[in-house]
């Protein structure tokens, strides 16, 4: 995309030079220091978001919190109505923003429109849940009594998104949050904030288009002046945080000593097995872009890969041929498959931890090094792994794939379940028996677990999630519409007598 495209992709999402970081529908002049936004495909600045500041974000609070009085009373259909019309304001710009995507963080230019799909997808789904936040009825012990339960609006939610996914979170969180009546306060990754001023600008568009303000807010700060703040304050009955297992420890410190709810969404140290049965062109397809896509940087990237003994040399010589065959390049041009890191710091850790890795051993079979052009491009990476490879236990938020052979099925679950993170898992098997072990309760201890399907690319109909370190949280499907929710228990007694339960008898005189 040539400089003068790019100037008017930013006039049409309402992007300048120096924007301000902070909105509850109308904007706050903020008077912090800049964040400058970087494109990672050629490190240069690409404009810049002025942070807010602790006072900043108390005028955002107080606003998510006068706006959640009035908009929890507003029927759950109508807040799905507004959320209907901000899913097809997302349709509308789905190109534009899905290119600012892949400008801002270097995802191509097709996982750049497919965040913006997943952002719709989200939306359609929350305007159908917005009829179905079904409470339970329940017959009483006692005579002329009725029990039920309902649920009831939470209270403004705190949204903390990381930089991989600078929509598509957000959205998770945000169009569940409001069908269910809750306000809401996003902090992006300072990273990514061009994508958050494009996507609340839309937002205050349908709002003002309906006379609401102040339910869709916008923070734009540091981890101080307004992430601990977020963590801190008691009007956010629940914060949703998306980043690394050490930030999300921090979240639920705080979080948690003023009882508060948290949905931590952190990292994910995932594996593929593949037996000796599977359908290994289906297998390499998978691995290739479950290891590969966004650049490593998902949280559900393939990062560890165990190979029945059987297939191991085969597939290994074939993914190497696929690996050279990576087009790396502008994330925005179409032949593109991977695009660059984020930073400066994520090609520093990627590097520390191939020194790592052979350090203890390991061997690079495949890439490994920076690319000597402008921005953050670097090599994906094969590791062959010996089973004491202590580098593979941790998370790197880079393209590097751990390699490992196993017995059979047993000792690849073994294998897979000893890391701390437990987000998603895959097996490539033929044998029913092989994969309904896989999925039982002596299988997979992830959140999410597969057949004959990669680890990364989840649908927003089921819950997503992990367990053990990555936080066990669950966002977007299935019944997550429940955390941003309150849930009461009545029962009404329509007799004349006031019997009580469990054949208590209290009487006096």
């Amino acid at each position: 995309m040539q400089v003068d495209a790019k100037k008017a992709l930013l006039g049409r999402l309402g992007i300048e030079e120096n924007n301000p970081g902070a909105c509850t529908g109308t904007w706050i002049e903020t008077h912090g220091e800049e964040f400058v936004s970087l494109d990672p495909t050629l490190a240069r600045p690409i404009a810049s978001v002025r942070r807010a500041g602790p006072a900043d974000y108390e005028q955002v609070a107080g606003a998510s919190s006068a706006s959640f009085a009035s908009w929890r009373m507003l029927p759950a259909p109508r807040r799905g109505e507004i959320v209907r019309q901000l899913g097809n304001l997302f349709r509308v710009h789905k190109s534009d923003l899905g290119a600012l995507i892949s400008w801002e963080m270097g995802k191509i230019r097709s996982e750049g429109e497919g965040e913006v799909q997943e952002m719709i997808d989200i939306a359609d789904f929350a305007v159908g849940l917005s009829r179905q936040l079904y409470g339970l009825a329940m017959h009483s012990e006692r005579p002329h009594h009725r029990m039920a339960e309902q649920w009831h609006p939470l209270g403004p939610v705190g949204i903390i998104t990381a930089f991989n996914f600078p929509g598509a979170v957000w959205a998770w969180n945000a169009m569940i949050a409001a069908v269910c009546g809750d306000s809401m306060i996003w902090k992006p990754s300072h990273q990514t904030p061009l994508v958050a001023l494009a996507v609340q600008r839309l937002c205050n568009q349908v709002m003002r288009d309906n006379g609401i303000e102040g339910v869709f807010n916008l923070c734009i700060g540091d981890s101080h002046d307004v992430g601990e703040a977020m963590l801190a304050d008691r009007r956010l009955p629940l914060i949703s945080a998306t980043g690394s297992c050490r930030m999300g420890k921090r979240v639920a410190e705080v979080v948690g000593k003023r009882f508060g709810r948290s949905l931590l969404e952190l990292g994910g140290n995932n594996a593929v097995i593949v037996l000796d049965d599977a359908d290994l062109e289906l297998a390499l397809r998978a691995v290739l872009f479950g290891a590969v896509g966004t650049a490593g940087q998902r949280c559900t990237s393939t990062r560890r890969l165990f190979l029945q003994r059987g297939i191991a040399d085969p597939f290994v010589d074939r993914l190497v041929r696929a690996y050279g065959s990576v087009r790396i390049g502008d994330p925005l041009d179409p032949e593109t498959l991977m695009g660059p890191l984020v930073n400066e710091h994520a090609i520093e850790d990627m590097m520390a931890a191939l020194g790592r890795a052979k350090a203890e051993g390991g061997e690079i079979v495949s890439g490994g090094k920076r690319l000597e052009r402008p921005g953050y491009f670097v090599e994906p990476t094969l590791v062959r792994s010996p089973r004491h490879l202590q580098v593979a236990r941790d998370e790197t938020f880079a393209p590097i794939l751990y390699i490992s052979s196993v017995r059979d099925l047993e000792d690849a679950i073994e294998q897979q379940n000893s890391v701390d993170q437990g987000l998603s898992s895959a097996l490539f098997t033929r044998d029913l028996v092989a994969a309904e072990t896989f999925l039982s309760a002596r299988g997979s201890d992830c959140g999410i677990a597969n057949v004959n399907i990669g680890t990364s690319g989840a649908e927003i109909g089921g819950a997503f999630g992990g367990e053990k370190d990555t936080g066990g949280g669950r966002e977007a499907g299935s019944d997550s519409w429940k955390l941003y929710m309150r849930r009461q228990t009545n029962t009404i007694n329509w007799g004349r007598e006031l019997p009580l339960a469990q054949g208590v008898r209290f009487e006096v005189g």
